[in-house]
Order: C-alpha cells, then structure tokens, then sequence
C-alpha cells in the first residue's frame, strides 16, 4: 500500500509541483487548499508527513498545527512548514505550535528530500525514487513546467482580480495577491513576489487606495503577457 503525503497550500503552483515530486517517489499524494480541509484530510487519509503552508483561508497554518497536535490520531504525522516568507517570527510560531522544520519558497528539490529523510529516514525517499540529485537541466525544466502551468490557469486568475476590482472584492483580491507572491519565484518572475506582496500589503490598510492596487495589478499583468511571449 502506497504511503499518503498531504499538501496544504492555497498555492496552485505550489500543490502543483509538490504533487508532481512525490508521484514521481511513487508516493500516494493528497492536497487540500486551507487548513480547514486539511485537518479533515488527515483524519481520512493518516499521512506519514504534511507539507503545509502558513498563509491561507478559513484555518491558517499555525492553527491548523495547534489543532492537529492535540488530536490523538494526528499528533505524532510530522510537518512541514513551507512559506515565502521565513522570518523570525514566523519560524519561531510555526515551530512553537509542532511543526518539525520550517522551509522557505520557493521549493527546491534538494532541500525536499534532505527535509523528507531526516524526518522519515535516511533511506525514506532514496527507496521510492532512486537518484536523488538532480541536474541543472531537470530544475530548470521544472520551473519552464510551472512557467507553463502558471500560464495557462493566469486567465481565470484575470478575470477574476478585473471583477473583484470593480466590486472592490477584498477577500478575493488578497488570496489572488497572495498566491502570485508564492508564484513568482516558482515561475522565474520573481518581481511578481514583489508585486503581490505589495498588493496584499495595501489591501490590509484600513483605508485602500485602489488606484494603486489597480496600478499594481496592471504591472502584474504586464509581466504575465511579457512571460507568454518570452
């Protein structure tokens, strides 16, 4: 029986390529876009690690590790904390609430499978792949498949953030801002962290100036279309 990993990251890009890694280590892979369904998640499937992230609706990362270590069932599954922003404070809480080691986006293949087998076992990961190094071309073949991804799920991702513009949807603005911050790096782009923290920064202002987050997300799309053409 095929031993489950679960994935909890409202990052497309980021559930996209951790799939794509631990089917390619003959592991069985679920993913879950917020802490809520998570922690529902690994009561059903009891994975042998979680690779969680820290910002994300409804049940963020550090509550979703409180509830899980104080469930019977879940508190001994290991996690991993992965985040695009790795500073002090939110290491410190991570670790605080039961996370096993805390890992910085964007994701290299490397560190996954140094993190996986120090925790599972030194042999955890080298049995279900085999090589574990990887070339300059396999990475730089993975950031062209998540370029791509990126790509072609953009277009939703648009019109989205052009109608919550003109209802001044906040919510939805930040979790769009917020996954193109996690992108950017993924993809090559990593002005397009920039911009979304940016946006997600001014969105949290008690009085939004929405010429600017407008602005904001002009340049974005003026990345995208420079990406698609490149």
């Amino acid at each position: 029986m095929l031993k489950t990993v679960l994935i909890v990251d409202d990052s497309e890009i980021t559930r996209h390529a951790l799939q794509s890694f631990f089917l390619d280590c003959n592991l069985n892979v679920i993913a879950s876009i917020d802490g809520l369904e998570g922690v529902q998640k690994a009561l059903e499937y009891k994975p042998v690690i979680i690779f969680l992230d820290l910002l994300m609706p409804n049940l963020n990362g550090v509550k979703m590790l409180q509830v899980i270590k104080v469930m019977d069932e879940l508190k001994h599954i290991p996690v991993v904390v992965i985040s695009g922003n790795t500073n002090k404070r939110n290491v410190l809480a991570a670790i605080e609430a039961g996370a096993e080691r805390v890992i910085s986006k964007p994701l290299k293949k490397e560190l996954i499978i140094k993190t996986v087998n120090e925790i599972l076992g030194v042999d955890f990961l080298v049995k279900t792949r085999g090589d574990t190094k990887f070339s300059h071309k396999e990475n730089a073949e993975l950031v062209l498949q998540l370029r791509n991804f990126f790509l072609n799920s953009f277009p939703e991702k648009e019109r989205g953030i052009l109608a919550s513009l003109k209802t001044k949807n906040i919510e939805l603005l930040k979790m769009i801002a917020h996954e193109i911050k996690g992108t950017g790096g993924a993809v090559g782009y990593p002005e397009l962290t920039i911009l979304g923290g940016e946006v997600y920064g001014r969105l949290l202002e008690p009085k939004i100036n929405w010429e600017i987050i407008e602005l904001k997300f002009e340049a974005i799309f003026a990345i995208v279309n420079k990406i698609k053409i490149s």
